[in-house]
């Protein structure tokens, strides 16, 4: 029947969706209901095209194979598939990686019987040569355990089926296909009860791999903090207020740090010549300096050679205000980021609006989030840049008050242990009495961190003196988060009872 047939392999593509999803609950007549959405079959041919491949008979999908990319580096040998995968959106596929990571091959059950799996392992092979990545590895089912669960170990099974005493349709086929056993873990794929949730996590080295030669611009893993803690005063010009920017950017850089954070609105004292207007019209005034701004810091990011984080600036954008900021690395390049949750008082004095935009970005030093003062206090929203992958979260505010401090405190201390990570604030201190509604500041810049051992007691790893313009310089230790994920007192970020909730960005 198949001798005339075409058998193509080649990269999936969006358009072969509905053809994939009947093959899927073919492959999974067991678990109906877990097959891929178009959504995330989408998103990883958008992230990983090359990674995603197929075998097509005459235009009908028989068999999948789909990959991403991991720096396994982050990960231990016992993870779990929810873990690899970090969300729908497949946050933690790096072209930075070292590993390629399967996350699923299936043949129609009408193709099986035709080698198509070798074809699609063979091409994963090439695939990993071709990238020069270290190696493939993927967590297995071993379906016929149920059988024997009774009388054999997972070890036991394992080696009866190594010896080829026991056949099991998934193992067999992948020892046959030059995979070892890494490690065997318990718990990989909750609900496989054929498996009795036991995994084979199996590995194929690259022997032509090639370990890429460290080059200056590789990420870090101490990376070094420069808070600013700004003082509001008035300035003659623009021209004086970027002189003042220039001095602590440049002080910043002579001690090699690899950011320095501004506090939100830092710019408000020019203002000042606007306070013959409403506060609306005024802080519309304040905004006309914003693309100038973002101009300013992304030339000092590149003289200076250091990450720059803008704090925040008013932007009109139509009608609408917003409260936004820069990240502006010192390659040249530059990212926006918006205060998504306004508080009362910024709404009726300025008609200030919430952005849309949350997202983490990439830098020579990790993934890094940013949020501007009063989103620090929704966890939800850390909660997801986490879930990306963050390791540093930045947090410009302003306060006026120390209850207002203690709120923006105490919340980014609570963001840091929950989601394992670094939280930098910084705001500013001094008064403003020609700008109205911006009389008094009151802050205490700090470098908060997760509460372990490997950390400070109390989850401060730096702060400067309340109330006193000042910088902070801090170095953290990235691998240390690595350290708290895998092996911490407590795991906040593995804990998560996914089974009873759960926690994702709207489109």
């Amino acid at each position: 029947m198949l001798d005339s047939a075409k058998i193509e392999l080649r990269n999936l593509r969006v358009k072969d969706y509905e053809e994939l999803k009947v093959s899927m609950i073919k492959s999974y007549h067991e678990m109906p209901h877990e097959y891929w959405t178009k959504g995330e079959i989408r998103t990883l041919i958008n992230k990983f095209p090359e990674g995603q491949l197929c075998i097509a008979i005459d235009n009908k999908i028989a068999g999948c194979a789909l990959s991403i990319i991991v720096d396994y580096d982050k990960f231990d040998d016992n993870h779990t598939y929810d873990e690899i995968l970090g969300g729908e959106n497949f946050p933690t596929h790096t072209k930075n990686g070292n590993v390629l990571y399967g996350i699923d091959v299936f043949i129609h059950p009408d193709y099986r019987g035709m080698r198509l799996g070798r074809r699609l392992y063979e091409a994963r092979k090439e695939l990993c040569e071709h990238l020069n990545l270290k190696s493939i590895i993927f967590g297995g089912r071993i379906p016929n355990y149920s059988k024997f669960s009774n009388e054999l170990t997972p070890k036991k099974y394992i080696e009866k089926v190594k010896l080829q005493e026991i056949h099991d349709p998934v193992l067999s086929f992948q020892l046959s296909n030059d995979f070892h056993v890494k490690k065997v873990i318990k718990g990989y794929l909750p609900g496989d009860e054929r498996s009795k949730e036991f995994a084979t996590l199996m590995e194929w080295n690259n022997i032509y791999y090639s370990k890429p030669e460290k080059l200056v611009n590789t990420k870090k893993t101490v990376v070094r903090l420069g808070l600013v803690q700004w003082q509001m005063r008035l300035f003659k010009d623009y021209e004086a207020l970027v002189s003042q920017i220039e001095f602590f950017v440049d002080a910043v850089s002579n001690y090699q740090s690899d950011f320095i954070l501004f506090p939100e609105l830092f710019n408000a004292p020019l203002m000042a010549q606007f306070n013959h207007l409403s506060e609306p019209e005024a802080i519309r005034g304040l905004s006309s300096y914003t693309d100038r701004l973002l101009e300013t810091f992304r030339e000092f990011a590149i003289n200076y050679n250091i990450n720059i984080i803008t704090g925040s600036m008013p932007q009109a954008i139509g009608e609408h205000m917003f409260n936004v900021g820069f990240l502006c690395r010192r390659d040249g390049s530059y990212e926006r980021y918006e205060k998504l949750h306004i508080t009362p008082a910024e709404e009726t004095a300025w008609g200030m609006k919430g952005g849309n935009k949350l997202e983490t970005f990439d830098t020579d030093c990790g993934k890094i989030g940013v949020l501007i003062c009063y989103d620090v206090e929704f966890p939800e929203v850390s909660r997801l840049l986490a879930e990306e992958g963050m390791n540093i979260l930045f947090v410009p505010f302003m306060t006026d008050t120390q209850n207002g401090y203690s709120r923006v405190k105490i919340c980014a201390q609570a963001r840091a242990v929950e989601n394992e990570c670094y939280v930098a604030m910084a705001g500013s201190v001094g008064n403003l009495p020609k700008v109205d509604n911006m009389d008094i500041q009151y802050s205490q810049s700090a470098v908060l961190t997760p509460s372990d051992f490997a950390f400070p007691v109390n989850g401060i790893k730096a702060e400067a003196t309340p109330n006193t313009e000042s910088t902070l310089l801090v170095d953290v230790d990235l691998d240390l988060l690595k350290e708290l994920h895998n092996f911490g007192s407590v795991r906040n970020m593995k804990d998560r009872r996914k089974d009873l909730y759960s926690l994702k960005k709207k489109k």
